[in-house]
Parts: C-alpha cells; sequence; structure tokens
C-alpha cells in the first residue's frame, strides 16, 4: 500500500522546492481546539485531474533554455497551473515515459519532469498509456524510478508483480483516495516476457475487481484513470461510453465501487457527464504538449487545449456510505507553444488576451452532453 503526503495548502513555490522530495512525504493532521469546529479539511476534501503530458521535443528545447542549457527546468512551464493544482488536496496527473539520457525524446522526458511536477504540487500520476512500453521494461522502470524520487506516487504500471497488484492510496484531508490507472492500449508493443502485469490494460471485470480490493484496502474513495478514446475526436467514442456505463453501475451492498473516471489520450477536451450519479470524464485534452497535427496531417490546434477537473468531495451521512462530490467545475486551459508555458485561460482573458474563442469551445464541449444541468459549472 502506497500512502502519500497530504497537501500543504497554499505551500509557496520556492518553499516546496526548497524542502524537496522528503517534505512530500510527511503528513499533515489538522490541528483543532476543543470546542472550535472541525477545518474544512476533516470535512471534506478537493480533488484536481489534469491531462496527458506530451514533452515534445520543442517543449525540451525550452525546459533547457529555462534551465540556463545545463540540464532541463519544467517548472516555469506549469507556473500558470500551479495555484489551481496546489490548492487541491489530492492532485494527479497523466505523464508518458521518462527517456534514458542518450534516448530519442519521442513523447518521453528526462527525468527533471517528475520534480517539475511535484514542485507544481501534483501528488500522483497515471503511467498508462499507449506509450507506456515504447522503451520496454527500462522505460517503465525509469519512469517510476524518476516519480519516487521526487516523490510523486503512481499507478498502472509497475517494476514487479506486487508492485503491479498494490494499491496506490493518497491522503486526501480525512479521507484515503485510491487512484487505479490502465489503457485501452499499448500501441502495438507487448508485454515484456514474463511481466503480463507491467501495464495495467483496461478491462472491465479486473477494473471492478481492483476497485473492490481498494476499498479493503482502506479507500474511501475509488478514482479510475482511463487511456483510450478516439484520438482527435471531441465526442466520446462507444467504447469509451460503454466502459463507463459499466463501471458506474457497478455496486457493493448498495455503495458504488466507483466514485470518478477520469479519461485521457484523445489529445483534445472531451465531455464530462454524470453516469449512474458518478461522474465521468471522457477527456481532460493534453495540458502540455508540442505543436500538433491531426490524423490528416493537419495542424489542429485542440491539441494545445485541455480542462483541470476540479471535484470537491464531502463526507457519507453515516458510516459506511458513500462520499459524495457536492462541488463539479472544470478550468478550461490550454498550452502556448511558442512561449512554452500552460495558460489558464480565465485568467488570461482578465487580462485582456484574445483568447475568449478557445475558452467558449473548450466550455461547450464540456457540457455537450448536458453536465451543466447537473451542476458542472467553469471553475477559476
Amino acid at each position: 500500500m502506497v500512502i502519500a503526503r497530504r497537501r500543504q495548502v497554499a505551500l509557496a513555490l520556492t518553499a516546496v522546492l526548497a524542502a524537496g522530495a522528503a517534505c512530500r512525504a510527511q503528513d499533515r493532521a489538522p490541528v483543532v481546539e476543543p470546542g472550535r469546529p472541525a477545518p474544512a479539511a476533516a470535512r471534506g476534501f478537493t480533488l484536481v485531474a489534469s491531462g496527458d503530458v506530451l514533452p515534445h521535443t520543442s517543449i525540451l528545447d525550452r525546459a533547457r533554455f529555462d534551465a540556463g542549457g545545463s540540464g532541463y527546468d519544467f517548472r516555469p512551464l506549469w507556473a500558470a497551473a500551479q495555484p489551481v493544482v496546489s490548492r487541491a488536496d489530492v492532485a494527479l496527473c497523466q505523464l508518458e515515459p521518462v527517456r534514458a539520457a542518450d534516448g530519442d525524446p519521442g513523447f518521453a522526458s528526462p527525468p527533471e519532469i517528475a520534480r517539475a511536477l511535484a514542485a507544481t504540487g501534483y501528488d500522483g500520476c497515471s503511467t498508462a498509456s499507449d506509450h507506456s512500453l515504447d522503451d520496454g521494461a527500462a522505460g517503465v522502470r525509469r519512469t517510476l524510478d524518476a516519480l519516487d524520487a521526487a516523490g510523486v506516487r503512481h499507478a498502472g504500471t509497475a517494476r514487479t508483480e506486487a508492485e503491479a497488484n498494490a494499491v496506490t492510496l493518497l491522503r486526501a484531508g480525512p479521507a484515503q483516495v485510491a487512484h487505479l490507472a490502465y489503457t485501452l492500449g499499448t500501441d502495438g508493443h507487448p508485454q515484456p516476457p514474463g511481466a503480463p502485469w507491467t501495464v495495467a490494460l483496461a478491462d472491465e471485470n479486473r477494473i471492478v475487481a481492483d476497485a473492490r480490493a481498494a476499498r479493503k484496502a482502506g479507500a474511501d474513495v475509488v478514482v479510475v484513470s482511463v487511456h483510450g478514446g478516439t484520438e482527435w475526436q471531441d465526442a466520446p467514442d462507444e467504447r469509451q461510453l460503454a466502459l463507463a456505463r459499466a463501471l458506474t453501475a457497478s455496486r457493493s451492498g448498495g455503495r458504488p465501487d466507483i466514485d470518478l473516471v477520469l479519461g485521457t489520450h484523445a489529445h483534445v477536451p472531451q465531455a464530462y457527464e454524470k453516469v449512474n450519479g458518478t461522474w465521468v470524464v471522457y477527456g481532460l485534452g493534453d495540458q502540455v504538449s508540442g505543436g500538433t497535427t491531426d490524423d490528416r496531417g493537419a495542424t489542429d490546434p485542440r491539441g494545445n487545449q485541455s480542462t483541470v477537473a476540479r471535484f470537491t468531495f464531502a463526507p457519507p451521512a453515516r458510516p459506511g456510505g458513500r462520499w459524495e462530490v457536492v462541488k463539479a467545475e472544470f478550468v478550461p486551459q490550454m498550452f502556448d507553444v511558442d512561449a512554452g508555458r500552460v495558460v489558464d485561460l480565465d485568467r488570461a482573458l482578465a487580462q485582456g488576451a484574445e483568447l475568449r474563442g478557445v475558452r467558449d469551445r473548450i466550455r461547450d464541449v464540456v457540457l455537450s452532453r448536458g453536465a451543466a444541468a447537473d451542476g458542472l459549472v467553469m471553475g477559476k
């Protein structure tokens, strides 16, 4: 069982860097004076999740420039996202593989990217994707070693069978959040010989069984990340829809087995929807990506658009009940390829930037399956 430290709310970025990874591993319980109400963190928690991190060569070049030509500094890339991420009790990302020092970048990134994710405030990442096995077991090992060194938890790939069977638990205020992650494919790459557990493949029965195991391991909330869908398609495909229906319908003892489903891979933002009483994000979009071309080879700016999902959970009304989402939000973002920076569209608009059309397009897609009627709002 992997336990992550409770988020240190509003910690300044410079202090995070000075404290290092060891500081991130420490849990801090709220102090409550006798006779006073418990702080907000003791009543519930907030979870945020963002989309794919695809560090193309242009992004690596910018990170090297930001580092002064020696090594890589990815921290400025996430500066605009840091306020949203760091204020949550638990924050999740989706990371493609970490490459070898002398390797071909492809979709892979240097290990410095893990330290930047930690500095931004991410607690855990899904590492299951169609690129997880681009460099076989060695690539999986490098990726997880880099995340471990940075104090960022992970789910979806494993170095050992025991690690594959473990439950990744993240502390979120008073709650334990299980993060499970899967991919619908590995781009034709087979699992390493003798290690069929290296990458978690999305299968309805397997996911439900893992979710139930997570409950037994102490999870109050079970979050499932699924890497799949039709690339460059705004609407979720039938496989996504069918899997969402199946996962959200699964129950044990009258309680849903899964509390939140998060999708990545499509490269573009997709809809949010409440299915069987459970929130599903079909596609968060690419949070970090270089210049993008679609499946026809045409430049497509949608590949630099994404959302950050933010869900506020309240504790159950009775012991053994469900932690309920009492506030559902999406924060529209884009990646400025020229500047090499994540852009918070709401803040950019407030400063007079001409990005209203981008924000409105993301909003329309996110709300295209009626999520507004179930209370989803655009957050800041």
